[in-house]
């Protein structure tokens, strides 16, 4: 799965969190290895409140 963080660099931890806390487990999915980011913006032109990176997860589908 992937999420969109728009966003300072140190804010996305709580966009970590919640795709962990409540989107995995509430489509049935689990973690399946470590994320991985895509840095959208140039850091040295972009302002930090409007970078953007996109988080992904290697997702495993749980049992019911």
């Amino acid at each position: 799965m992937q999420i969109l963080h728009v966003g300072p660099y140190s804010a996305e931890g709580p966009t970590i969190a919640r795709m962990h806390r409540e989107f995995l487990p509430a489509n049935g999915f689990a973690a399946n290895g470590h994320h991985h980011e895509i840095y959208l913006s140039d850091p040295r032109k972009t302002a930090p409140e409007k970078l953007r990176t996109v988080i992904r997860q290697p997702v495993r589908k749980v049992a019911p």
